[in-house]
């Protein structure tokens, strides 16, 4: 494995890992909530009164960031290498893992970890490993 020294970005992954740090220790101190979006917008579904208004928000900031960066900065066109059903079939499957597994990769392995959660410590466990095994029979295997 070599790594693509013209892209590879150290400052860019750890300000963002240090934004996403920040803000989850703000969300759970200053909410009192975990910033896992599967709970965030499961939350919303049914919707209460005195709950929703700072789901509705951490999801416009989650809308509205992008589009400021947009301001900012020339888009970068996405590519997909497969087909929209696949797509769709494998967040369908995401969102089933998330329910099943009680919260998502960002819940679990971002605040979870940082609460010491042992059912975080479980389930991102489980993730990580079915995704090195998922690369390795992709990459090696399947070829």
């Amino acid at each position: 494995m070599q790594i693509d020294w013209a892209h590879f970005t150290p400052l860019s992954a750890l300000s963002g890992g240090a934004l996403i740090g920040v803000s989850s220790a703000m969300m759970i101190l200053g909410v009192g909530r975990v910033a896992g979006i599967s709970g965030v917008v499961g939350g919303l579904l049914p919707p209460r009164l005195n709950d929703a208004l700072w789901r509705v928000a951490f999801l416009a900031g989650l809308l509205c960031a992008p589009a400021a960066l947009f301001l900012w900065q020339s888009p970068i066109a996405p590519s997909f290498s497969t087909s929209g059903s696949v797509l769709a079939a494998a967040g369908a499957l995401v969102g089933f893992g998330s329910r099943l597994g009680s919260g998502c990769t960002s819940g679990h392995g971002v605040c979870g970890l940082a609460r010491l959660s042992p059912r975080s410590f479980v389930a991102t466990a489980t993730f990580m490993s079915v995704g090195f095994a998922t690369v390795f029979v992709v990459r090696h295997l399947l070829g």
